[in-house]
């Protein structure tokens, strides 16, 4: 199996003096997604957890929804020159096969752009069965504080090499129940996603989504199309980010850094001691 990290003697230089070391780097390689054999496309990711990264790439595409309808998952002979198997390709067997798929593909990756967000918003409607809107979550500000932490004690890959990207799926008590990293801060949501689906617990109703890095217009929808009513990010949302949050009722909390956040959409959630 091909490892996340990868061990590389490096120069190292420091205050005038230069001297070699090993350095761990955050391993980046392609992975193949094909469904039902046919090839679908090709994403640079972090080893580890690949079906899991699969399983959330077609829940954001709004293919399933549901542990049944993902049939199974093999990895396929992909070889290297030695003709090992380098573990970089995934085939998916869905229930219904891959003329859905086609079809919703068609619909939201042709629309991901800042000049058809419309479009794509009704695209995440039509195809999300769980609106976000009518989640009676509520968080208190102080249990928002505490997730950063949470979450980066929980990166031990990036504890060795600085390089990774992580998302953290919280419950509405601050338990971290899943956190994933990947060089793609896409893949590292899809893969908390596809835990979720292959767990049996979508949609995510009642929980909260914590990205290390900034909220995307495509992490709001990932999030929205897997039931999750607020998405929180160390760094900022981009302007299409907050219209889709708006747009849908999704909470998005953005800078949330030490005892501080920008909440851009459905501040209702976010509580404080002295608030009724």
């Amino acid at each position: 199996m091909a490892r996340a990290t990868v061990r590389r003697r490096v120069v190292r230089l420091r205050d005038g003096a230069r001297g070699v070391r090993p350095d761990a780097l955050a391993a980046e390689e392609p992975l193949e997604i094909r469904v039902g054999g046919e090839p679908l496309t090709v994403t640079m990711r972090t080893p580890g957890h690949d079906f899991d990264l699969v399983a959330g790439f077609l829940v954001g595409e709004g293919v399933v929804a549901a542990a049944e309808q993902l049939a199974a998952l093999r990895y396929c002979a992909g070889t290297d020159a030695e003709g090992a198997n380098t573990y970089n390709v995934v085939d998916a067997t869905v229930r219904g096969g891959s003329t859905a798929l086609s079809a919703h593909r068609n619909l939201l990756m042709t629309s991901a752009c800042g000049l058809c967000g419309r479009d794509t918003v009704d695209a995440v409607r039509t195809h999300s069965r769980w609106p976000v809107a009518e989640d009676g979550l509520t968080v208190d500000q102080e249990l928002l504080y505490a997730l950063p932490d949470r979450l980066r004690a929980a990166q031990k890959t990036f504890e060795s090499t600085g390089g990774l990207h992580a998302a953290g799926l919280f419950d509405a008590r601050g338990e971290l129940l899943c956190v994933r990293e990947d060089v793609g801060r896409h893949n590292a949501v899809d893969k908390v996603v596809g835990w979720a689906l292959r767990e049996g617990r979508l949609p995510l109703t009642g929980h909260l989504l914590l990205v290390s890095g900034r909220a995307s217009f495509e992490l709001t929808q990932k999030a929205a199309l897997a039931g999750i009513p607020l998405l929180a990010a160390v760094s900022a949302p981009s302007s299409l980010a907050v219209e889709l949050a708006e747009e849908l009722g999704l909470t998005l909390v953005g800078f949330l850094r030490g005892r501080s956040a920008n909440v851009y959409a459905r501040a209702d959630r976010i509580s404080s001691a002295g608030s009724a």
